[in-house]
């Protein structure tokens, strides 16, 4: 796994999961303490999260509010838009773009 950015956007790659974890979730409370407005992550080259990969992103949306920023996800990969809807987190967090249910590809 990767993060690369600042407090305004950062990229994350690779693996989003129980290894990586720890790593993600202190690069992410980072870049939502040190800055302000909307905080972007652009998950276009995410391969893949797991269930605790996911709750680092619900973790950071949770302290994004906390703080008055609002988490952005951009580039939501296909696989994981279906996630989102079946765990419907899709209406929680703010993504860019939205998702659209019906539109997702079945698997």
């Amino acid at each position: 796994m990767h993060i690369r950015g600042d407090h305004v956007e950062l990229v994350v790659g690779g693996r989003l999961d129980v290894r990586s974890a720890a790593d993600a979730r202190t690069a992410l409370h980072a870049a939502v303490d040190s800055g302000r407005g909307d905080l972007v992550l652009d998950l276009t080259e995410l391969d893949s999260w797991d269930a605790t990969g996911l709750g680092v992103i619900m973790g950071a949306h949770r302290r994004a509010g906390r703080v008055n920023r609002r988490l952005v996800l951009r580039g939501v990969p296909p696989q994981m838009q279906r996630l989102l809807v079946a765990t419907r987190l899709h209406r929680i967090l703010a993504i860019e773009g939205g998702i659209e249910a019906e539109t997702l590809p079945r698997v």
